[in-house]
């Protein structure tokens, strides 16, 4: 840390002022898997149930993330490396805020999530593997990127000419090849709902 700031940061208001206030745990649930997987309409509609069930979420997208607080990084791994970083420190400062994120970053390595892990916190981080076969996410191809990546207009491609490695331990996977956007929302959502009900410490 430089030497010369100096935080304050135990004179401002605290996380459980936040949550109790908010009447909700805050924690970041990462979304990882590949491109056209389901990640991002997932996380919309998560995104609502959860407010419309009285939680207050906040979801973060790649797309909308690159065109504002990372439009200046490219797609090698260095620039992934610090998107991801960038990401996991604005979902600390989500968390302090006691609001749930919902993360959808493709994040393709073990390490770019175990840095995400290591700067959110292990506690904080609830890696969730949307899942749906190379074959499946490439025939929904919804933006045209797999197109464009197999003509050679996008270099680096996930799945394609770069590689994607599975989570081996997600606290859940969802399978999208194998239900549909409903149940796949329902299953977080029950899943995550007892981890983010407040509860007085």
């Amino acid at each position: 840390m430089n030497k010369h700031l100096h935080p304050i940061f135990d004179r401002f208001l605290q996380r459980p002022d936040r949550e109790r206030r908010l009447r909700q745990h805050s924690k970041v649930l990462w979304l990882t898997g590949l491109s056209g997987s389901g990640k991002s309409t997932i996380a919309q509609h998560l995104e609502r149930r959860l407010y419309n069930e009285g939680y207050y979420p906040q979801a973060l997208d790649g797309d909308n993330i690159r065109s504002g607080i990372n439009n200046n990084l490219d797609f090698t791994d260095e620039g992934r490396r610090e998107n991801i970083r960038r990401i996991a420190e604005l979902s600390k400062l989500y968390i302090n805020s006691g609001i749930i994120t919902i993360n959808s970053f493709i994040s393709p390595t073990a390490a770019i999530r175990q840095l995400a892990r290591e700067i959110i916190g292990q506690d904080d981080f609830i890696e969730i593997y949307i899942n749906a076969p190379l074959e499946v996410c490439e025939a929904r191809d919804v933006k045209g990127l797999y197109k464009k990546a197999r003509a050679g207009e996008i270099p680096g491609f996930t799945g394609v000419d770069a590689p994607y490695e599975p989570p081996e331990n997600p606290a859940l996977e969802v399978r999208t090849d194998q239900q549909d956007l409903n149940d796949s929302v329902r299953v977080i959502f029950e899943f995550i709902e007892p981890i983010i009900k407040y509860r007085k410490s």
